[in-house]
């Protein structure tokens, strides 16, 4: 059917379907039907709805979860890839870096330890940047048309998505931490190794979030990708790393 209603096929009749079901009595006893339908009874009320949605807002953010939760576990392509940069990247960075976390005691060796720190994080974290952006993009299609549809708000939906996130990227970053935290040779202390964690989880959370961002308020994949590498620029500038805050009079 779609194939016959192809502007092609329609050139090739010369046939305008849309013009013969217009002239056509069937399309007059449907005209008839839907004003008698959409004319309401005499003494009915007007439909009336306590809420704007059917659930409350509870249901709606474990509705979201789940759908999201079922989605991200069903994406191997993202998720397996995302562990597999992960696990390559902490690798290339443990075996430039190998053993440099007891050597303190000149400058240099701690400029090193803080360069490997910052390079890591930045070099992973944007890679995370990029590649939520693909997934969101994709979901953010369904969400508009289950969101017309009155299934659920927007506010669920954000939360589903950034909480289903923050599992994922813990388990990522506990990966990489425990990688680079060995191989680096940093001291074996809980509360050292638990300070590291925490530290790197926020750096790849904002990372994350910030991708997740940008394709939320950019119209495409193509624009969100020019406004993630102009910010990631100044970022990495600004950071205070590659200039850094001057201190007194030095």
């Amino acid at each position: 059917m779609l194939e016959i209603n192809s502007p092609a096929v329609k050139g090739q009749l010369d046939v305008d379907f849309a013009e013969i079901y217009a002239n056509s009595e069937l399309f007059k006893r449907n005209q008839e039907l839907i004003k008698e339908l959409s004319t309401p009874a005499p003494g009915s009320n007007e439909l009336y709805f306590p809420a704007k949605y059917s659930q409350s807002f509870v249901t709606q953010c474990k509705a979201c979860f789940w759908k999201q939760y079922w989605s991200y576990w069903r994406n191997p392509r993202y998720n397996a890839i995302r562990f597999l940069i992960t696990i390559v990247i902490g690798v290339i960075f443990g075996l430039i870096f190998w053993k440099k976390g007891d050597k303190t005691h000149r400058e240099q060796d701690l400029l090193n330890l803080m360069g490997v720190m910052y390079i890591a994080i930045l070099f992973l974290g944007s890679t995370n940047t990029a590649a939520v952006q693909s997934v969101v993009a994709i979901e953010r299609t369904v969400f508009y048309c289950e969101r017309v549809a009155g299934m659920y708000s927007a506010l669920p939906y954000a939360l589903a998505q950034v909480a289903v996130e923050i599992i994922y990227v813990a388990i990522q970053t506990f990966a990489y931490t425990l990688i680079l935290y060995s191989m680096i040779g940093f001291h074996w202390q809980l509360e050292k190794f638990l300070w590291f964690y925490i530290f790197i989880l926020m750096c790849f959370m904002y990372f994350t979030l910030y991708g997740m961002m940008v394709i939320a308020l950019t119209p495409g994949p193509q624009i969100a990708a020019i406004v993630m590498s102009f910010i990631l620029s100044f970022w990495n500038l600004f950071s205070g790393f590659l200039i850094p805050r001057l201190v007194g009079n030095i």
